[in-house]
């Protein structure tokens, strides 16, 4: 690792003291070299920022489609209650006595529970579909900043030091052995 981190450093130092020589001997040159590079760096962030722009739009279509999908069912709801409440109020008048008036309300309450049930349903269903929807939006988003980022970016080469292989040595005391 040490290795490595000298490697790199000493890569670093020598391509900073390259960069300052040339721009010691060829200051012109060098600022335009610098001057084309910005500007290219800057053209490069058009794409990124129009791809956000886009999916902000889609983000706010996203957004726009849900609340109004909970707006008319909060209309449907409102709707609803009001009906019920009209409903419970004719039996309530119609009702001959006070066992037809409870039993009459013990009906109508089943169908109120029901409704209820349906009603918060379909508001967990629109707010699947755009959690769902703006997933979507931010996958697809980035996806295609990491695709720019990967066109953009050089491949990096493995710059892996090796270790030198030790050379194994024989004992002086053997090869004598041997020898004799």
């Amino acid at each position: 690792m040490v290795a490595y981190m000298t490697e790199f450093t000493s890569k670093q130092k020598k391509t900073l003291v390259e960069r300052v020589y040339r721009f010691r001997d060829e200051p012109v040159e060098s600022m335009r070299e610098v001057a084309l590079t910005s500007a290219d760096d800057i053209k490069s962030l058009k794409a990124p920022v129009r791809l956000i722009a886009h999916s902000g739009v889609k983000l706010a279509a996203v957004s726009q489609n849900a609340m109004q999908s909970l707006i008319e069912l909060e209309s449907e709801v409102i709707t609803s209650a009001m009906t019920a409440a009209a409903l419970r109020l004719e039996r309530a008048a119609h009702a001959e006595s006070i066992v037809d008036l409870v039993l009459d309300q013990a009906e109508l309450l089943g169908a109120s529970r029901d409704r209820l049930v349906d009603e918060a349903t379909r508001a967990v269903e629109i707010f699947k579909v755009a959690g769902r929807d703006a997933r979507k939006v931010a996958v697809h988003l980035y996806e295609k900043v990491l695709e720019k980022a990967d066109e953009d970016l050089p491949k990096v080469t493995s710059t892996r030091v090796r270790k030198a292989k030790r050379v194994v040595r024989k004992s002086t005391a053997r090869v004598r052995k041997v020898a004799a």
